[in-house]
């Protein structure tokens, strides 16, 4: 059985998913921010059979997420690195990391902890803000048609009240 896809549906989250929305993906990429670029060390690391990982490296090849780029003077090794695309993921990551630390863990019991590598600081969260600085409270968020809504989004959201 194969997953959904989100290709025609118009909204970010969907097409976020369509292109890092399986766990394979998402590890993928986490092990890229830990360093890892060759083929052999992502299969030996996750555990992962060798034609699902090479679907999820094309993937994100394919997407501008990961650049593979020969490692070796003859051109037989690659190494897969993460592109600027890619890198803006690690704030989604550590959102999910952070979020697992509270709910999944529990205080006190995290598996890993980021630091600050000038600092020395704990990253133990992150803060949405408006644009003043100030923290959003997303019970007072709504939601409006943007630029690329569709018609049918349009009227949708029209004069609705959403609570994230």
């Amino acid at each position: 059985m194969s997953r959904k896809r989100f290709a025609e549906m118009n909204c970010g989250v969907a097409q976020a998913l369509e292109q890092v929305g399986d766990w394979w993906t998402l590890l993928i990429i986490r092990d890229a921010f830990l360093g890892t670029t060759r083929f052999a060390d992502f299969e030996q690391q996750l555990g992962i059979a060798k034609n699902i990982l090479s679907d999820r490296l094309q993937r994100l090849v394919g997407h501008g997420i990961l650049v593979k780029q020969p490692d070796d003077e003859d051109g037989r090794r690659h190494a897969y690195r993460l592109t600027e695309k890619g890198r803006d993921l690690w704030l989604v990551l550590t959102a999910l990391r952070l979020w697992s630390d509270k709910w999944v863990f529990g205080p006190g019991h995290e598996p890993i902890l980021v630091r600050d590598r000038e600092t020395g600081a704990v990253v133990s969260s992150l803060r949405a803000v408006d644009a003043q600085g100030n923290p959003l409270d997303p019970r007072r968020l709504g939601v409006a048609p943007g630029p690329g809504a569709s018609d049918e989004d349009r009227l949708r959201l029209v004069g609705e009240r959403s609570e994230p």
